[in-house]
């Protein structure tokens, strides 16, 4: 395929690029440059060939004006993951320019919303440095490469460490530009370019993300994205700003590997064809469209694809000896509170079976604002399930607002544990086990039209923390706590067969 021009480009004039460093920094890559994963590209320690797009890429990003100066001072790069947006960055931006741009007293910098992230880039550049001749001319260091010959530096930053005044860099890398919680940290860094001048430049190499930040505002990739947009269609002349933005068209079909050839540029060569069609079942279409498309998606959108929980509905009823989990959701007023019990696979080949016990749900055309929950009611509720089912394992409970109860409960010998649905470390873990469980189908539940209606209620957060799912907004009357207690209780039953399934002398 022709995987150049990308989606959104903007324009270089060809003088500007044949008066650029882009061939050279094509032979330095090539001469360098090792592949770092097995994977359909190559193996381990292969020649990294660069592939055509890849060059002019290149090319258009060292461009120079006709005083010699890098004409793009700012370059945003868009592409979906697995494109090879880390290799290009190790070795064609930041060693490149650590070793072979001829600056002496250099910093480059890897730049990222965490730590671990950033050090993606610098960990490949690590490793091509230690791997080659190049290792003759640095000094490695956990966080950073040193060039005693040139008194350069090649350092990893993250927004998790704020101390960034007082640095002169002359490139720094910007990678997953989407996951950064605000600002700060990209305007820190472009300021403290200032004093580099012409030689100066600010590349920001991510996938897309949720068009809005952590403080609710545009994100900066977002709004650098939209900046490139009118510079790429003429409307704002800014021949210091260059964007590459590989995607597909917002209307096109996320499902049609048409469209997925059209938005990757390394699509069945650096990314296999096969790896988009198993993804596309289990991947929520926003996550999707954002990582596998390089589109942007506003941060709700409906959580389980449509007809894929109705699908898993069985005629089977919980039996004598399942092992049980009960989860519990629940709150006195505003919402409603919920049971719902899965079952625990006794082997690989038996799903879990999720069934709705109880819900005490306010009718707005019946209840008054006096309305509460009968906290008597639920904690009878649940001591006669546990009768009913003996075997039940544990009942893994939201603790906001419920502690009495849980006390009360314990006291009767239940088996209660806290599972706080408010971590969104947590439910972004849970969630993502339920979703790839409903669309491999790889669980049964009972049909229950009150958790169907709290599923389809769901919609997703997404954010630099993932994909979790919370209700439309704040005071929406759509219940979604059915669909929280589905996922507390599937959690639990899939984690404790996991935990049968090691040995205890890993405990």
């Amino acid at each position: 395929m022709n995987s150049w021009p990308p989606l959104w480009l903007t324009p270089v004039p060809e003088k500007a690029i044949e008066r650029g460093d882009g061939d050279i920094v094509i032979e330095f890559s090539e001469t360098f440059g090792t592949i770092g994963k097995d994977g359909i590209a190559g193996r381990v320690g292969d020649a990294l060939q660069l592939r055509p797009w890849q060059k002019e890429l290149i090319r258009h990003v060292y461009a120079r004006d006709e005083n010699g100066g890098l004409l793009a001072r700012t370059a945003l790069i868009g592409q979906p993951r697995k494109n090879g947006k880390s290799a290009l960055s190790s070795i064609s931006f930041a060693l490149y320019s650590l070793l072979a741009e001829g600056i002496e007293g250099g910093e480059v910098y890897s730049i990222a919303a965490e730590k671990e992230q950033a050090r993606i880039v610098f960990s490949e550049a690590k490793r091509i440095v230690e791997s080659t001749e190049l290792s003759e001319m640095v000094k490695v260091y956990r966080d950073a490469l040193f060039v005693p010959e040139t008194n350069s530096v090649y350092r990893v930053l993250s927004a998790e460490a704020y101390s960034k005044e007082g640095y002169n860099p002359h490139r720094v890398i910007a990678d997953e530009l989407h996951a950064h919680k605000d600002r700060s940290l990209f305007d820190v860094m472009s300021l403290a370019m200032g004093n580099r001048g012409s030689i100066a430049q600010l590349i920001a190499v991510t996938t897309a993300g949720v068009k809005k930040d952590m403080t609710g505002g545009d994100s900066i990739a977002y709004n650098l994205f939209q900046y490139g947009q009118k510079v790429s269609r003429g409307e704002v002349i800014d021949p210091s700003f260059f964007m590459a933005w590989w995607a597909a068209p917002d209307e096109a079909d996320h499902r049609d590997p048409k469209v997925w050839e059209l938005a990757n540029p390394g699509f069945d060569d650096l990314v296999d064809k096969a790896d988009f069609e198993s993804a596309v079942k289990r991947t929520p279409e926003a996550e999707f469209r954002t990582k596998r498309l390089n589109q942007w998606v506003s941060s709700q959108t409906a959580w389980l694809p449509a007809g894929t929980w109705d699908e898993l509905k069985t005629e089977r009823e919980p039996r004598p000896d399942d092992e049980i989990i009960l989860g519990f959701d629940g709150s006195f007023s505003g919402d409603c509170t919920v049971l719902v019990a899965a079952t625990i696979p006794k082997n690989e080949e038996e799903k879990p079976f999720i069934w709705l016990v109880k819900e005490w749900e306010k009718d707005l055309t019946i209840h008054d604002d006096l309305w509460r929950v009968d906290i008597q009611e639920v904690e009878e509720t649940i001591m006669n399930f546990v009768q009913k089912y003996p075997k039940t394992r544990e009942v893994a409970c939201d603790p906001f607002r419920w502690q009495r109860s849980m006390e009360v409960l314990a006291d009767r010998g239940i088996p209660v544990v806290e599972w706080p649905s408010t971590s969104p470390k947590r439910m972004v873990q849970a969630c993502a086990k339920f979703y790839d469980a409903v669309t491999g189908g790889t669980l049964e539940h009972d049909g229950s039209p009150v958790l169907a209606r709290h599923l389809d209620n769901a919609v997703t957060k997404i954010d630099n923390l993932g994909i979790r799912i919370v209700k439309e907004n704040r005071h929406s009357p759509r219940k979604i706590d059915a669909a929280v207690a589905a996922v507390i209780a599937f959690d639990r039953a899939v984690s404790s067969r996991m935990e049968e399934m090691v040995p205890d002398f890993f405990f």
